[in-house]
């Protein structure tokens, strides 16, 4: 089963300008921007970045592989159905992608990109995350309502865990200890230990919650609110919901600076009426101070390890965009696979030499030793 541009026909986005109150937390409205957007330029002169941002084209059943060093296609990988969403593993030698349309989780090598293994999911597999120390991977999986644990080692699935209403992004926990889910057709976040593989708590946020991102510390985790247009934020010690923040129209991803001073937030819209703008929300004060124009259906959203530039994939027009934190200005814009979604970076050198086009050989997986609920 394809899935069609993320959010098209499972959930409807709310662009109203109505927004909801939740727990008694005001969302404040975004300043105005008063000077106009910048035209993205193909290269601008950057601080010294080493890396590679690796991007899922979900439609075009492909990963494109960026050069951070001078924002250039490095290869393109192609032969993952309906490449959702993947993850760079913590020591930035493997890359984990899910398969929407043929339920896997497969890990590559970032360097060969060679394929090391599948292993199945359940259906419609979202988002994949790794624990700090790379020996588990947690696979979203829409369809199920369930989160698949992974066993990277052994390569197999070792545990299938009953979520939310349609669990979509996840993130592990800094310290390791929980995975937080955002169940994307209700009104909660679940709460995974990683210890013992059950959830231990849903948490009510309010409408529509895609995704989330742990600040650097653990303390905080945030999460985009695709039903009210809004980012909020939930103490992790009391499991509390702290505030909101009105952002831009269709908000999915969000991802914190390694620094911890700001939050990005991806405003996809519909597209019949795309967003193109990424809000970057100030952490100490919880204020929209920049509104960046990105591209067609801004998704995906990361950071480079030094807190200089954000990536962001543009699901309806097939680009990422480079930001600079510094300037909050877009310097580069590169083309991708059909409709780039989830994005990671891997900040091991590139690879030298590399084809432009690389076909990858995806074994299929045994289903028959996928673990129940």
């Amino acid at each position: 089963m394809k899935r069609s541009r993320i959010f098209k026909a499972t959930i409807p986005l709310l662009v109203a300008t109505v927004f909801l109150t939740a727990c008694g937390s005001k969302v404040t409205q975004p300043p105005a921007t008063d000077s106009p957007a910048q035209e993205p330029t193909p290269m601008q002169p950057m601080a010294a970045v080493q890396g590679t941002i690796w991007v899922a084209d979900e439609e075009g059943n492909s990963i494109t592989v960026i050069d951070a060093g001078t924002n250039q296609v490095l290869t393109t990988l192609a032969g993952v159905e309906g490449a959702h969403n993947l993850q760079i593993a913590p020591d930035g030698k493997t890359v984990w992608a899910v398969s929407g349309h043929d339920s896997l989780a497969i890990m590559l090598d970032a360097a060969t990109f060679e394929v090391h293994g599948v292993v199945p999911t359940g259906m419609m597999p979202a988002h994949i995350v790794l624990t700090p120390d790379g020996k588990k991977a947690y696979v979203s999986n829409g369809e199920d309502n369930t989160v698949t644990v992974i066993d990277v080692d052994a390569m197999s699935a070792i545990a299938t865990i009953p979520v939310g209403a349609y669990p979509h992004g996840l993130r592990v926990s800094p310290d390791g200890k929980w995975v937080y889910v955002a169940n994307a057709k209700s009104t909660t976040l679940s709460v995974i230990d990683v210890a013992q593989d059950v959830k231990t708590a849903d948490i009510e946020v309010g409408e529509r919650p895609v995704q989330v991102g742990f600040s650097p510390d653990g303390m905080m985790i945030y999460f985009s609110l695709n039903g009210e247009n809004a980012l909020g934020r939930v103490d992790v010690a009391t499991g509390e919901l702290v505030g909101k923040v009105t952002v831009g129209a269709g908000p999915i991803q969000v991802f914190v600076t390694p620094d911890n001073r700001y939050v990005l937030v991806a405003n996809q819209g519909t597209e019949e009426t795309p967003s193109t703008t990424v809000s970057i929300v100030d952490v100490a004060d919880f204020e929209v101070v920049a509104t960046v124009e990105t591209g067609q259906g801004a998704h995906g959203v990361v950071i480079d390890p030094s807190s200089q530039y954000a990536y962001i994939s543009n699901i309806y027009e097939d680009t990422v965009s480079v930001i600079d934190l510094g300037s909050q200005s877009v310097i580069a814009t590169i083309p991708t696979g059909d409709a780039p979604n989830g994005i990671s970076f891997s900040p091991l050198p590139a690879p030298a030499d590399v084809p432009a086009e690389i076909q990858l050989e995806v074994p299929e997986a045994d289903m028959m030793n996928m673990p129940m609920p």
